[in-house]
Order: C-alpha cells, then sequence, then structure tokens
C-alpha cells in the first residue's frame, strides 16, 4: 500500500513524526510532501499569484513552498513517480480539527483534496489542553491509538468524494474510553476572539485568536465526545448543497 503524508503545521512538524512513525506500521511505501512552513487556518487554499517552489530533502520527502491543498496537488501531479496513493493522511495536527473548525483547517482540507482526487485520505489532529504549548504539545494519544483507528477504515469501501476526520482527546492514553463515530458538531459563533497591540513603530495590529465554546457541546457530536475523552471518527463529504431548500429556492423562481 502506498502512503502519501502531508500536513498543514509544516514539513518539520513534530506531529508529521508521529503521523510517520504510524503510517510505517502500515506500509513501508511511504511519501511525505508538506508545506515548507506552517500553513494552519489556511484551508482549502491554493497559491495561484505566485510560483511554487519543491525542495528535496531526501528521495521520498519534499517540501512545498504553499498550502496544504498545494501539497497534496504537487506530490499527485509531480512529485510521486509510478502509481498514485492508495491512502492520503494528513497531519497530525497540532490541535484540534472539530466542528465547523474543519472548514478553516488546513489539515482537513489536504483530506479534501485527495478524496476530490479519488484517494481515501483521512485528517488526524491532537487535541491539547492547555493554551501556548507551542511545540511542547503532547501526541502521545495520537501515538497509541493512531494505527488502532485506521486499520479498520482501510478495510472499509468509502464512498467518492468523502474523507475521515480524526480527532485525538487531551487526555493520558490509557484514559482514553474508546473510539466513538460522530456527526460534526458546531460551537456558538462569536467564539473567536481578536487580540490588539501595536507594533514597534507605532502601528496598531490585530491577531485572532480562539476563545473557549461558549456552552455544552451538542449530543452525539464531535465535540461532545471529545470532551468525554474518547478519540471521534467522523465522515465528512463534499458536497455542500442544502438538499432540503432545492425545492423551495426553485419555487421562488417559477
Amino acid at each position: 500500500m502506498r502512503i502519501l503524508l502531508t500536513n498543514d503545521d509544516g514539513i518539520h512538524a513534530t506531529g508529521l513524526k508521529v503521523l510517520e512513525t504510524i503510517a510505517r506500521t502500515l506500509s513501508d511505501d511511504i511519501w511525505i510532501v508538506a508545506p515548507m512552513e506552517e500553513q494552519s487556518g489556511a484551508g482549502h487554499s491554493l497559491t495561484l499569484t505566485r510560483p511554487l517552489r519543491i525542495r528535496r530533502h531526501d528521495p521520498r520527502r519534499f517540501s512545498v513552498s504553499g498550502t496544504p491543498t498545494d501539497s497534496v496537488l504537487m506530490a499527485l501531479g509531480q512529485v510521486i513517480e509510478g502509481a498514485k496513493p492508495d491512502l492520503i493522511l494528513s497531519g497530525v495536527n497540532r490541535g484540534a480539527n472539530l466542528a465547523e473548525d474543519v472548514t478553516y483547517s488546513g489539515t482537513v482540507s489536504a483530506a479534501m483534496e485527495g478524496a476530490l482526487a479519488g484517494v481515501r485520505s483521512i485528517a488526524l489532529s491532537q487535541v491539547y489542553a492547555r493554551e501556548g504549548m507551542g511545540d511542547h504539545v503532547p501526541f502521545a494519544v495520537a501515538e497509541a491509538w493512531g494505527a488502532k483507528v485506521l486499520k479498520p477504515l482501510l478495510d472499509m469501501d468509502m464512498p467518492y468524494r468523502t474523507l475521515v476526520n480524526v480527532n485525538f482527546p487531551a487526555t493520558a492514553p490509557d484514559k482514553v474510553k474508546g473510539v466513538k463515530v460522530v456527526r460534526q458538531g458546531f460551537h456558538d459563533y462569536g467564539r473567536n476572539r481578536i487580540v490588539t497591540g501595536t507594533d514597534p513603530r507605532g502601528y496598531d495590529y490585530y491577531w485572532f485568536a480562539l476563545g473557549s465554546s461558549l456552552r455544552t457541546p451538542e449530543r452525539s457530536t464531535d465535540l461532545e465526545a471529545i470532551a468525554e475523552e474518547y478519540v471521534t471518527v467522523t465522515p465528512l463529504h463534499l458536497d455542500l448543497t442544502h438538499e432540503a431548500s432545492l425545492e423551495s429556492l426553485a419555487t421562488a423562481y417559477r
């Protein structure tokens, strides 16, 4: 099985090293193509206004001067020699990708691009409890549970243009209560905060920061399950059409 690894935290991220360790329990045919620098919050963006550069670190490890989506496209169209991957794994992200945050996430978007290309794609993220941990986020749960979560997914038929989003809870590996398959939840809007300051030249700046969830998570969602110390598995699809509104909207134009 040929596996492509990518992420949004960059080619040197600790989570990517963790993902490689997990992937090598599944196969020895591993390719790594990831952004040169951190691209958190890049979403499903493409680089269109400047050329991309590729840096080769070893025969099957490359970095791209662009977004996670760029990295997957370059991997499939330019970098990987021979057959395309059987599996794309994106992560392990430093921090949660839950609820509507999947729409901002470069980690999830890399898996989206893989799904669009017809490749089985899975995004993986490690939740952590404290802010400001930088590169010291503990990945112990992802390390201990990664292969356990992935192996059942490899034997399943995944519908076209779907992907799977996995989150590991912020706890010790032996405290994890199991794996829950749950739907995507939603935070209350307005949880983001804006940090303001003044730079050394006297100009104001503004920095987005995530706040805490404002209410108890809804039942049977990724937010609830992760709070209860389960590994969450959520199937996502790329058709954003709101089917229930099609008829009422069509009626408005008759």
